[in-house]
């Protein structure tokens, strides 16, 4: 390969004609030898820019931002690649909290949560986020990976089932195969599916339990089951229900309820798991149940739990104040003009013919399509200063490659144009090079 390859040269290498999907399963009888094919190929795509991924950021998760990029260059530019949904990171009184608890109770927590890890910090927290809820019981946990996997994990047995939308995020897919052989899927947002697939385990066995996995939110999507006809269908099958609300909880919804509040379904749902990584800026994560047998069974026995340490007293300040702004007027405020943001820039996609997914959320997936077309854009994207997210195969299926531009309530209108008209100029110029 030349030291300045051109496009058209580019796109027949290993970079545009492989997927991650190939190097899933590798062969060879050395452990780590085996991963050398995966790391060319990174290398590959780093080198031709074509690696959106592992970037660093050098500011902090802003409306604009500066980042170094995975092949070590500099992009800055406006920011729709952060999960910062109400602008909290930002937010005066969520750093007033972290310096607080820094000075009260320094940064660690230096234990696991079910030995001297928690606080009073973290103990508010959860009586705050059980309110919300309208659950009696809150479990915390160090990250929100760690409550999906955990919860599950916890509670189910080798000989039980799970049952899940075939959508459902990685932790919640990988703890019910860490859990038992036992799991299926459904069709996304199928309820009919579920329901047939419940049918089919309840005729065979009715000794073991049966859990069903869902979301709020489908991050890759933007869209939302219907929680009523599921928890109905769970009761009709002696199945238990979770709901992972880790992209809606404080987003949307009545004083940031979520799809929980409004489908008219908080504090009827027999688990809710999420995470405070997108609305209430900081890592964690929780378990809501209206059980304390079911909360004191998952901090035993969900190795999430307890065998990681506990949040640190900065995080449970940061979370406990973030919830106290989503649950006020100003969460209301900033909800409506999140909710102005994601509107201006679906219409703005739609008006140059794009395909928005999914229903209004702070997350708005614009469909590509060819893998190698996103790939380019990616990389055009980065030269012309606008930060976004690609997804490819095999996070999304073949041929269904797309952006997810992830909106702040702190956006400006003029942000949103100049991310529009970047996008576009972007996408444009990838066409005109595969059209070589």
């Amino acid at each position: 390969m030349s030291p300045n390859p051109t496009i058209a040269s580019i796109l027949e290498t290993d970079a545009f004609t492989k997927h991650l999907g190939m190097f899933t399963h590798p062969k060879g009888a050395h452990l780590t030898e085996r991963t050398r094919p995966l790391g060319a190929w990174l290398e590959q795509r780093i080198e031709y820019g074509t690696w959106p991924y592992s970037r660093s950021l050098e500011t902090s998760p802003a409306t604009e931002a500066r980042l170094t990029s995975s092949n070590g260059a500099i992009v800055e530019g406006v920011n729709f690649g952060s999960q910062d949904y109400l602008g909290l990171a930002s937010h005066d009184s969520i750093q007033e909290a972290a310096i607080r608890a820094l000075a009260d109770f320094g940064p660690h927590s230096a234990a696991s949560a079910i030995l001297q890890g928690n606080s009073n910090l973290s103990r508010s927290l959860e009586a705050a986020l059980a309110e919300h809820m309208q659950t009696e019981h809150v479990l915390l946990f160090p990250t929100g990976w760690a409550a999906g996997f955990g919860a599950i994990v916890g509670l189910v047995r080798p000989n039980d089932h799970v049952v899940l939308d075939q959508n459902s995020h990685a932790c919640l897919m990988q703890g019910a195969r860490a859990a038992t052989d036992k799991h299926v899927f459904f069709r996304h947002n199928d309820v009919a599916d579920a329901r047939r697939k419940l049918s089919k385990i309840r005729a065979k066995d009715t000794d073991n339990a049966i859990l069903v996995v869902t979301e709020g939110i489908f991050s890759m999507d933007s869209d939302s089951p219907d929680i009523f006809a599921l928890q109905e269908t769970c009761r009709e099958f002696n199945a238990v229900l979770l709901v992972d609300v880790a992209h809606d909880l404080g987003a949307s919804g009545p004083r940031g309820t979520g799809q929980l509040g409004l489908q008219g379904m908080l504090g009827k749902v027999d688990l809710v798991m999420g995470a405070f990584s997108k609305t209430f800026s900081s890592n964690g994560g929780f378990l809501a149940t209206q059980d304390a047998s079911v909360r004191h069974f998952v901090s035993i026995y969900g190795g999430s739990h307890a065998f990681s340490n506990a949040l640190s007293p900065v995080q449970s300040g940061v979370v406990r104040e973030a919830l106290r702004i989503v649950r006020s007027p100003e969460g209301e405020s900033l909800r409506a003009r999140s909710l102005s943001n994601i509107r201006q820039l679906r219409a703005a996609f739609e008006a140059d013919g794009l395909e928005c997914y999914g229903q209004p959320s702070p997350i708005v997936p614009v469909g590509v399509g060819d893998e190698r077309l996103a790939k380019l854009t990616a990389r055009a994207l980065e030269a012309n200063g606008l930060i976004a997210n690609m997804v490819e195969y095999p996070a999304v299926a073949r041929g269904r490659a797309r952006f997810r531009f992830q909106v702040m309530a702190t956006h400006t209108p003029e942000q949103i144009d100049t991310a529009a008209g970047i996008f576009r100029r972007s996408l444009a110029e990838a066409r005109a090079h595969l059209n070589e």
